[in-house]
């Protein structure tokens, strides 16, 4: 087993020189987060997730959750005391507002941190991750008594969160949710009904756990337009604060899972005893809005897991990889040298750093459009980095966490037979990346909402304002004597304009066959963005100076890591784009009695 290794000089690399630290930290509220405060609190995140989370990791997928006959569900070993070290050390509010006892740092800033808890300990994460989402949602739609009676404890981690979307017969389709919420004389509602895939829905981390339920009036109008949102506790809360009696909530099963086993992913029934006490958030009907905004949160978060997972697997890999002999050196014919030596393998290792590097790049400088997007005091900037964010979220989530799975893979590839045994660890990253490209969302619904709510409903608007950026990047690489890297990028992107503009010619005709290309299409945008992000590394990294022999051999391995995803991955973009324009009238024409 391999320690982890926190990736601090690449993350650095990315905050000072692509994803721009030094412009959100000059933005009104972000002016705290300077070089040396950021570097010092990703140098002892780092600490903490390889010290607290990472040994951990490993008895937690082994051990899981159990759940008791009393309805108590128990976390691993370990799981308590790291949870309240995390806590008290106010991980969980890096990002959240100061007004409610978090730290106020931009989400650029709190992005690799949350990588390298992804990375060291996904299982763990999932709930700091939930616990964030909420307190954005309810900062967004909650009154102001709902405000100083939840989020205090919410941000601080004091008491845990989670998300109530899914049913038993409502999986992804949330217009067919039955849950009902019946007013009480007191203003408060009495929830009835059950919810599926809860994850942390319960545990004895935190003295009470804060629902968010998506659940329907008795006037409610049919479909997702009459799903209204409540906060129900798992105690309810005294007037000064205390924890009263416990609420009709009850966690009735958890589920086996492939991976994750360290989280608790529960079936919560609401109202077996008279109904559950919960408070509406918003307005009535509106539920599936605001919940959205805590989906966003999620979706962003588990495409940096995608990256976290990644991450973790490429150094697990690599260091067996310089380990382990094997065979003989192709070229030389000597024998006696580890298998790093051999093309292929090294091949591997190559390209799982290149879309890592490509990940984080994109990840962190979406980070950055977020903190423009709230806080730039020019409207048209703010909404031109809202936009992008909104056109990328799905890229973001749908591409990462794919990627993430087939980094993964590799990973087990280069352990070879050992990487099928457990006890070698890697088996488990596969295991819990699995989950990724499918909660909060397939990759088919990432892709849809892609084409049709970002692409399609506006035009395309925004992708061909991005589409500029691109090539602008492509001339300035060819400019810096780098054409080799901005001929593959300016290669990718017409692919990418073919394609987008195919869709946007067929999209009101013919939607079946442009939706049976949408996912393609969402690897195509990821490919090329990903590209562009390397793009920029390599320019600024043969711009910028080194400090060190150490500093100037990584500059050049990013200069020569774009290189290398333009030869390989590169050219992926113009196999999606034929894809996206031929396959869908193949795929409509099948006769599904055929299959």
């Amino acid at each position: 087993m391999h320690d982890y290794i926190p990736p601090l000089r690449d993350m650095q690399f990315i905050l000072d020189e692509l994803a721009g630290l030094d412009r959100v930290a000059a933005l009104p509220g972000c002016e705290e987060a300077s070089p040396d405060l950021v570097a010092a609190i990703l140098e002892e995140a780092g600490k903490f997730a390889a010290g607290v989370l990472a040994p951990i990791n490993r008895d937690g997928d082994v051990q899981g959750c159990r759940l008791m006959d009393d309805g108590r569900v128990l976390t691993p070993e370990g799981w308590q005391a790291a949870y309240d070290q995390f806590r008290e050390a106010g991980w969980l509010g890096l990002s959240l507002p100061v007004a409610f006892g978090g730290q106020g740092m931009p989400k650029l800033v709190s992005t690799p941190v949350m990588e390298m808890w992804c990375a060291a300990n996904m299982a763990f994460t999932m709930l700091p991750i939930l616990n964030q989402g909420q307190a954005e949602a309810l900062l967004i739609a909650a009154s102001e008594e709902q405000k100083q009676t939840w989020l205090h404890k919410v941000v601080s981690g004091e008491w845990g969160s989670t998300m109530n979307l899914t049913e038993p017969q409502a999986g992804s389709d949330l217009a067919a949710t039955r849950s009902r919420a019946e007013p009480a004389a007191d203003g408060s509602y009495r929830l009835f009904g059950q919810k599926i895939f809860i994850s942390y829905g319960e545990h004895e981390l935190t003295p009470n756990i804060v629902h968010l339920v998506l659940a329907r009036l008795p006037d409610a109008p049919a479909g997702v337009k009459g799903l209204s949102l409540f906060i129900v506790p798992k105690y309810l809360v005294e007037a000064d604060g205390s924890l009263g009696a416990k609420n009709d909530v009850r966690c009735i099963s958890i589920e086996h899972k492939m991976g994750i086993h360290g989280s608790p992913t529960c079936t919560l029934s609401f109202g077996d005893g008279g109904g559950a006490t919960g408070w509406m958030v918003g307005a009535p009907n509106r539920g599936l809005e605001t919940m959205f905004v805590m989906m966003n949160e999620a979706r962003f978060g588990v495409g940096v897991q995608g990256l976290g997972l990644a991450d973790r697997a490429y150094q697990m890999a690599l260091a067996y990889a310089r380990e382990r002999v094997q065979g003989r050196d192709a070229v030389t014919g000597e024998s006696g040298k580890p298998i790093i030596h051999h093309p292929d393998v090294k091949r591997m290792l190559l390209s799982m750093r290149g879309r890592i590097m490509a990940m984080r790049a994109l990840l962190y400088t979406a980070a950055g459009w977020f903190d423009i997007a709230h806080h730039h005091p020019d409207r048209s900037v703010a909404d031109k980095h809202r936009r992008y964010v909104d056109l990328l979220m799905p890229v973001a989530k749908g591409w990462c966490t794919e990627v993430g799975n087939d980094v993964c893979d590799d990973a087990i590839q280069v352990f070879g037979g050992m990487g099928f045994v457990e006890e070698t660890g890697i088996a488990q990253h596969f295991r819990d990346a699995r989950i990724i490209t499918i909660y909060e969302g397939t990759t088919g619904i990432q892709a849809n909402d892609l084409v049709g709510r970002k692409i399609l409903r506006e035009g395309g608007a925004t992708l061909r304002e991005l589409i500029v950026d691109l090539r602008d990047a492509a001339g300035a690489l060819d400019s810096a004597g780098l054409a080799e890297i901005g001929d593959g990028l300016a290669d990718g992107i017409d692919a990418l304009e073919s394609a987008a503009e195919w869709m946007l010619a067929n999209g009101r005709e013919q939607l079946a066959d442009v939706l049976a290309g949408a996912v393609p299409f969402l690897h195509l945008l990821g490919t090329v963005c990903g590209g562009w992000q390397l793009g920029r590394a390599a320019l600024a990294a043969q711009a910028g100076r080194a400090d060190s022999q150490g500093d100037a051999v990584h500059r050049a391995s990013l200069v020569e890591l774009a290189r290398f995803y333009m030869a390989t991955i590169g050219p992926q973009a113009a196999a999606h784009a034929a894809t996206v324009c031929k396959a869908g009238g193949a795929l409509t024409r099948f006769d599904e009695t055929a299959f």
